[in-house]
Protein backbone atom coordinates (compact mmCIF):
# COMPACT_ATOMS: atom_id res chain seq x y z
CA UNK A 1 0.00 0.00 0.00
CA UNK A 2 1.40 3.36 -0.78
CA UNK A 3 1.95 5.99 1.44
CA UNK A 4 -0.48 8.20 -0.03
CA UNK A 5 -3.57 5.39 0.25
CA UNK A 6 -2.45 4.80 3.65
CA UNK A 7 -3.39 8.21 4.68
CA UNK A 8 -6.80 8.07 3.30
CA UNK A 9 -9.51 6.59 5.35
CA UNK A 10 -10.61 3.09 5.43
CA UNK A 11 -14.43 2.96 5.36
CA UNK A 12 -16.09 -0.79 6.10
CA UNK A 13 -19.49 -0.47 4.71
CA UNK A 14 -22.31 -3.00 5.73
CA UNK A 15 -24.32 -4.17 2.61
CA UNK A 16 -26.16 -7.72 4.34
CA UNK A 17 -26.06 -8.21 8.10
CA UNK A 18 -28.57 -10.88 8.89
CA UNK A 19 -27.93 -14.54 9.26
CA UNK A 20 -29.39 -17.18 7.82
CA UNK A 21 -32.25 -15.85 4.95
CA UNK A 22 -33.02 -12.64 3.57
CA UNK A 23 -36.08 -10.85 5.00
CA UNK A 24 -38.26 -8.22 3.97
CA UNK A 25 -40.60 -5.68 6.34
CA UNK A 26 -44.08 -6.83 6.14
CA UNK A 27 -46.87 -4.01 5.45
CA UNK A 28 -48.38 -4.89 8.83
CA UNK A 29 -44.71 -3.36 10.36
CA UNK A 30 -44.05 -0.53 7.57
CA UNK A 31 -47.95 0.62 8.40
CA UNK A 32 -46.70 0.13 12.13
CA UNK A 33 -43.70 2.50 11.85
CA UNK A 34 -45.59 5.03 9.84
CA UNK A 35 -49.06 5.46 12.66
CA UNK A 36 -46.04 5.60 15.16
CA UNK A 37 -44.34 8.48 13.43
CA UNK A 38 -47.58 10.33 12.89
CA UNK A 39 -48.46 10.11 15.99
CA UNK A 40 -45.56 10.97 17.31
CA UNK A 41 -45.63 13.81 15.23
CA UNK A 42 -49.12 14.95 15.55
CA UNK A 43 -48.32 18.17 17.50
CA UNK A 44 -45.55 19.68 14.91
CA UNK A 45 -45.75 20.88 11.46
CA UNK A 46 -42.91 20.72 8.58
CA UNK A 47 -42.35 22.89 5.80
CA UNK A 48 -40.26 21.11 4.04
CA UNK A 49 -38.84 17.66 3.07
CA UNK A 50 -35.49 18.38 5.43
CA UNK A 51 -37.62 19.51 8.55
CA UNK A 52 -40.03 16.32 8.24
CA UNK A 53 -36.43 13.92 7.95
CA UNK A 54 -34.91 15.84 10.90
CA UNK A 55 -37.66 15.23 13.05
CA UNK A 56 -37.37 11.25 12.36
CA UNK A 57 -33.52 11.40 13.67
CA UNK A 58 -34.37 13.67 16.31
CA UNK A 59 -37.71 12.51 17.70
CA UNK A 60 -37.83 8.69 16.60
CA UNK A 61 -35.57 5.54 17.67
CA UNK A 62 -33.70 4.29 14.73
CA UNK A 63 -35.89 1.30 14.83
CA UNK A 64 -39.43 2.85 14.92
CA UNK A 65 -38.00 5.54 11.92
CA UNK A 66 -35.92 3.49 9.82
CA UNK A 67 -35.17 -0.34 9.60
CA UNK A 68 -31.72 -2.68 10.34
CA UNK A 69 -32.40 -4.59 7.11
CA UNK A 70 -33.13 -8.00 6.05
CA UNK A 71 -30.39 -8.60 3.47
CA UNK A 72 -27.67 -11.42 4.61
CA UNK A 73 -23.89 -11.09 4.99
CA UNK A 74 -21.70 -9.11 3.01
CA UNK A 75 -19.11 -6.21 4.59
CA UNK A 76 -17.17 -3.98 2.38
CA UNK A 77 -13.42 -2.76 3.58
CA UNK A 78 -13.23 0.18 1.53
CA UNK A 79 -9.23 1.65 1.38
CA UNK A 80 -9.57 3.48 -1.46
CA UNK A 81 -9.59 2.72 -5.66
CA UNK A 82 -6.68 0.03 -6.06
CA UNK A 83 -9.04 -2.87 -5.45
CA UNK A 84 -12.46 -3.68 -3.73
CA UNK A 85 -12.43 -5.88 -0.98
CA UNK A 86 -15.35 -7.63 0.19
CA UNK A 87 -16.48 -10.49 3.08
CA UNK A 88 -19.00 -13.08 2.15
CA UNK A 89 -21.73 -13.08 -0.59
CA UNK A 90 -24.94 -13.15 0.94
CA UNK A 91 -27.45 -11.22 -0.43
CA UNK A 92 -26.51 -7.87 0.07
CA UNK A 93 -23.95 -8.32 -2.54
CA UNK A 94 -26.45 -7.44 -5.21
CA UNK A 95 -26.84 -3.89 -3.72
CA UNK A 96 -22.95 -4.12 -3.57
CA UNK A 97 -22.63 -4.73 -6.91
CA UNK A 98 -25.10 -2.17 -8.35
CA UNK A 99 -22.77 1.16 -6.29
CA UNK A 100 -19.59 -0.91 -7.36
CA UNK A 101 -20.52 -1.04 -11.14
CA UNK A 102 -21.09 2.94 -11.01
CA UNK A 103 -17.93 3.52 -8.82
CA UNK A 104 -16.18 1.77 -11.94
CA UNK A 105 -17.40 4.26 -14.00
CA UNK A 106 -15.77 7.00 -12.31
CA UNK A 107 -11.90 5.27 -12.39
CA UNK A 108 -12.28 2.65 -9.56
CA UNK A 109 -10.20 -0.56 -10.74
CA UNK A 110 -12.36 -3.86 -11.61
CA UNK A 111 -10.74 -5.77 -9.02
CA UNK A 112 -12.70 -7.61 -6.19
CA UNK A 113 -11.26 -9.27 -3.42
CA UNK A 114 -13.86 -11.78 -1.95
CA UNK A 115 -12.79 -13.72 1.40
CA UNK A 116 -15.67 -16.43 2.37
CA UNK A 117 -15.79 -17.18 5.43
CA UNK A 118 -17.47 -20.48 4.94
CA UNK A 119 -20.04 -21.98 2.16
CA UNK A 120 -23.31 -21.68 3.75
CA UNK A 121 -26.00 -20.79 1.68
CA UNK A 122 -26.73 -17.48 3.33
CA UNK A 123 -22.93 -16.36 2.73
CA UNK A 124 -22.70 -17.02 -0.72
CA UNK A 125 -26.32 -16.94 -1.93
CA UNK A 126 -25.74 -13.38 -4.01
CA UNK A 127 -23.24 -14.05 -6.24
CA UNK A 128 -25.17 -15.23 -9.28
CA UNK A 129 -26.83 -11.46 -8.74
CA UNK A 130 -23.43 -10.01 -8.61
CA UNK A 131 -23.17 -7.39 -11.30
CA UNK A 132 -19.91 -7.25 -12.01
CA UNK A 133 -19.05 -11.14 -12.47
CA UNK A 134 -20.98 -10.49 -16.28
CA UNK A 135 -17.88 -7.66 -17.40
CA UNK A 136 -15.40 -8.99 -18.96
CA UNK A 137 -13.43 -6.48 -17.88
CA UNK A 138 -13.37 -7.34 -14.18
CA UNK A 139 -11.20 -9.54 -12.31
CA UNK A 140 -12.74 -11.27 -9.14
CA UNK A 141 -10.34 -13.76 -6.66
CA UNK A 142 -12.49 -15.42 -4.46
CA UNK A 143 -10.19 -16.32 -1.37
CA UNK A 144 -11.65 -19.11 1.19
CA UNK A 145 -10.19 -21.51 3.71
CA UNK A 146 -12.23 -23.95 2.65
CA UNK A 147 -10.58 -25.86 -0.40
CA UNK A 148 -14.15 -27.04 -2.20
CA UNK A 149 -15.49 -23.00 -2.37
CA UNK A 150 -15.47 -23.10 -6.26
CA UNK A 151 -17.33 -26.51 -6.48
CA UNK A 152 -19.93 -24.77 -3.47
CA UNK A 153 -20.34 -21.55 -5.73
CA UNK A 154 -20.84 -23.31 -8.95
CA UNK A 155 -23.06 -25.81 -7.47
CA UNK A 156 -25.42 -22.92 -6.11
CA UNK A 157 -25.85 -22.46 -9.88
CA UNK A 158 -26.22 -25.84 -11.36
CA UNK A 159 -29.60 -26.23 -13.20
CA UNK A 160 -31.70 -27.81 -10.37
CA UNK A 161 -30.96 -24.35 -8.48
CA UNK A 162 -30.48 -21.68 -10.90
CA UNK A 163 -31.41 -20.72 -14.45
CA UNK A 164 -28.13 -19.63 -14.99
CA UNK A 165 -24.63 -21.50 -15.16
CA UNK A 166 -21.51 -20.17 -12.89
CA UNK A 167 -19.78 -20.90 -16.83
CA UNK A 168 -21.68 -18.22 -18.06
CA UNK A 169 -19.87 -14.88 -16.09
CA UNK A 170 -17.40 -13.20 -18.26
CA UNK A 171 -15.06 -11.72 -16.04
CA UNK A 172 -11.89 -12.96 -15.05
CA UNK A 173 -12.88 -15.54 -12.23
CA UNK A 174 -10.45 -17.80 -9.90
CA UNK A 175 -10.12 -19.07 -6.38
CA UNK A 176 -7.03 -18.63 -3.63
CA UNK A 177 -6.98 -21.01 -0.84
CA UNK A 178 -5.54 -19.91 2.16
CA UNK A 179 -4.04 -21.03 4.81
CA UNK A 180 -5.32 -20.18 8.37
CA UNK A 181 -2.61 -17.96 10.60
CA UNK A 182 -0.53 -17.60 7.37
CA UNK A 183 -0.81 -13.60 6.90
CA UNK A 184 -0.71 -12.59 3.27
CA UNK A 185 -0.71 -9.28 1.12
CA UNK A 186 -3.70 -8.69 -1.42
CA UNK A 187 -3.28 -5.25 -2.84
CA UNK A 188 -1.98 -2.94 -0.27
CA UNK A 189 -4.25 -5.29 3.12
CA UNK A 190 -2.53 -7.20 5.09
CA UNK A 191 -4.87 -10.24 5.90
CA UNK A 192 -4.88 -13.30 8.22
CA UNK A 193 -7.40 -16.29 8.75
CA UNK A 194 -8.39 -18.22 11.97
CA UNK A 195 -10.39 -20.62 12.41
CA UNK A 196 -13.60 -20.94 13.93
CA UNK A 197 -16.54 -22.92 15.80
CA UNK A 198 -18.98 -23.73 13.11
CA UNK A 199 -20.59 -26.40 11.45
CA UNK A 200 -18.68 -27.69 8.50
CA UNK A 201 -15.97 -24.85 9.57
CA UNK A 202 -15.89 -21.46 9.72
CA UNK A 203 -12.83 -18.73 9.35
CA UNK A 204 -12.48 -14.92 10.54
CA UNK A 205 -10.13 -12.58 8.95
CA UNK A 206 -8.08 -9.78 10.25
CA UNK A 207 -7.14 -6.87 7.47
CA UNK A 208 -4.55 -4.43 8.61
CA UNK A 209 -3.79 -1.76 6.03
CA UNK A 210 -1.26 0.57 5.44
CA UNK A 211 -2.10 3.23 8.01
CA UNK A 212 -2.31 -0.01 11.13
CA UNK A 213 -5.89 0.17 11.25
CA UNK A 214 -7.75 -2.99 11.91
CA UNK A 215 -10.74 -4.60 11.09
CA UNK A 216 -11.97 -7.96 12.33
CA UNK A 217 -14.84 -10.17 10.34
CA UNK A 218 -15.72 -12.52 12.88
CA UNK A 219 -19.07 -14.44 12.03
CA UNK A 220 -20.48 -17.53 12.57
CA UNK A 221 -18.47 -18.20 15.37
CA UNK A 222 -19.69 -20.13 18.50
CA UNK A 223 -18.20 -19.01 22.27
CA UNK A 224 -19.20 -21.17 24.83
CA UNK A 225 -19.72 -18.97 28.32
CA UNK A 226 -18.81 -22.05 30.13
CA UNK A 227 -15.12 -22.61 28.01
CA UNK A 228 -13.72 -19.41 27.56
CA UNK A 229 -10.28 -20.27 28.23
CA UNK A 230 -10.01 -21.75 24.46
CA UNK A 231 -10.97 -18.32 23.57
CA UNK A 232 -7.43 -16.77 24.31
CA UNK A 233 -6.97 -17.01 20.20
CA UNK A 234 -9.81 -14.90 19.67
CA UNK A 235 -8.44 -12.51 22.11
CA UNK A 236 -5.36 -11.79 20.50
CA UNK A 237 -6.66 -11.72 17.21
CA UNK A 238 -9.03 -9.42 18.13
CA UNK A 239 -6.12 -7.53 19.95
CA UNK A 240 -6.53 -3.42 19.72
CA UNK A 241 -8.87 -3.82 16.32
CA UNK A 242 -10.34 -0.63 15.88
CA UNK A 243 -13.60 -2.28 14.65
CA UNK A 244 -14.61 -6.07 15.69
CA UNK A 245 -17.55 -7.18 13.61
CA UNK A 246 -19.11 -10.14 15.68
CA UNK A 247 -21.88 -12.71 15.03
CA UNK A 248 -24.57 -11.87 18.16
CA UNK A 249 -27.26 -13.88 16.58
CA UNK A 250 -29.15 -15.15 19.62
CA UNK A 251 -28.75 -14.34 23.40
CA UNK A 252 -26.62 -15.89 26.24
CA UNK A 253 -29.31 -17.95 27.49
CA UNK A 254 -30.06 -19.37 23.50
CA UNK A 255 -26.01 -19.96 23.35
CA UNK A 256 -26.24 -22.22 26.56
CA UNK A 257 -29.54 -23.88 26.35
CA UNK A 258 -32.00 -24.50 22.98
CA UNK A 259 -29.33 -23.41 20.60
CA UNK A 260 -26.04 -24.99 21.19
CA UNK A 261 -24.16 -26.03 18.80
CA UNK A 262 -25.80 -23.86 16.37
CA UNK A 263 -22.43 -22.33 15.65
CA UNK A 264 -23.49 -18.85 16.79
CA UNK A 265 -23.31 -16.56 19.72
CA UNK A 266 -24.41 -13.67 21.79
CA UNK A 267 -23.89 -9.89 22.19
CA UNK A 268 -22.49 -10.70 25.79
CA UNK A 269 -19.61 -13.00 24.97
CA UNK A 270 -18.79 -10.55 21.90
CA UNK A 271 -18.35 -7.52 24.55
CA UNK A 272 -16.49 -10.05 27.14
CA UNK A 273 -13.78 -10.73 24.03
CA UNK A 274 -14.03 -7.21 22.98
CA UNK A 275 -13.44 -6.01 26.55
CA UNK A 276 -10.18 -8.76 26.79
CA UNK A 277 -8.70 -7.64 23.31
CA UNK A 278 -8.82 -4.19 24.03
CA UNK A 279 -10.74 -3.82 21.12
CA UNK A 280 -12.03 0.06 20.23
CA UNK A 281 -15.12 -0.49 18.75
CA UNK A 282 -17.63 -3.40 18.25
CA UNK A 283 -20.43 -4.19 15.60
CA UNK A 284 -23.09 -6.63 16.61
CA UNK A 285 -23.61 -8.57 13.38
CA UNK A 286 -25.40 -11.62 11.86
CA UNK A 287 -29.13 -10.65 13.07
CA UNK A 288 -31.62 -13.35 13.68
CA UNK A 289 -33.70 -13.05 10.95
CA UNK A 290 -37.01 -14.07 13.47
CA UNK A 291 -36.15 -10.67 15.31
CA UNK A 292 -37.92 -7.80 14.20
CA UNK A 293 -35.99 -4.57 14.55
CA UNK A 294 -37.70 -2.93 17.89
CA UNK A 295 -36.32 -6.66 18.78
CA UNK A 296 -32.50 -6.20 17.65
CA UNK A 297 -32.66 -2.40 18.85
CA UNK A 298 -33.56 -3.89 22.53
CA UNK A 299 -30.27 -6.17 22.31
CA UNK A 300 -28.25 -2.75 21.15
CA UNK A 301 -29.61 -1.21 24.05
CA UNK A 302 -28.86 -3.89 26.66
CA UNK A 303 -25.37 -4.49 24.79
CA UNK A 304 -24.38 -0.81 25.69
CA UNK A 305 -25.68 -1.19 28.77
CA UNK A 306 -23.78 -3.97 29.65
CA UNK A 307 -20.92 -2.69 28.35
CA UNK A 308 -20.93 0.10 30.87
CA UNK A 309 -21.42 -2.62 33.67
CA UNK A 310 -18.61 -4.60 32.59
CA UNK A 311 -15.85 -2.54 31.23
CA UNK A 312 -12.54 -2.53 33.12
CA UNK A 313 -10.21 -0.33 31.06
CA UNK A 314 -10.97 2.13 28.03
CA UNK A 315 -14.53 2.27 26.60
CA UNK A 316 -15.90 -0.08 24.14
CA UNK A 317 -18.54 1.73 21.65
CA UNK A 318 -20.52 -0.69 20.54
CA UNK A 319 -22.51 -0.73 17.46
CA UNK A 320 -25.32 -2.47 15.86
CA UNK A 321 -25.02 -2.97 12.25
CA UNK A 322 -27.88 -2.21 10.10
CA UNK A 323 -27.90 -2.55 6.47
CA UNK A 324 -26.40 0.80 4.99
CA UNK A 325 -24.09 1.56 8.08
CA UNK A 326 -20.56 3.08 6.62
CA UNK A 327 -17.99 2.73 9.85
CA UNK A 328 -14.53 5.67 8.66
CA UNK A 329 -11.92 4.15 11.03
Amino acid sequence: MTDERSEDPTVVRFWGTRGTLPVAATARQIKRKIANALFTARDYSFASYFEASRFIDDQLTFAAGATYGGATSCVEIDCGDDAFFICDMGSGLLELGVDASSRCVDGHRKKYNFFLSHMHWDHIMGFPSFLPANDPDAEIVIHACHPDAETALRRQQEDISYPVSFAYWAANIRFVTLVPYQEVEVDGLRVTAMTQDHPYGSFGYRFTDGAGRSVVYSTDSEHKIGEMDREAAFIGFFEGADLVICDTMYSLAETSSTKEDWGHSSNVVAIDLCHQARAKRLALFHHDPFHDDEDIERMHEDSIRYEELTRDGPPLEVLCAYDGLEVPL
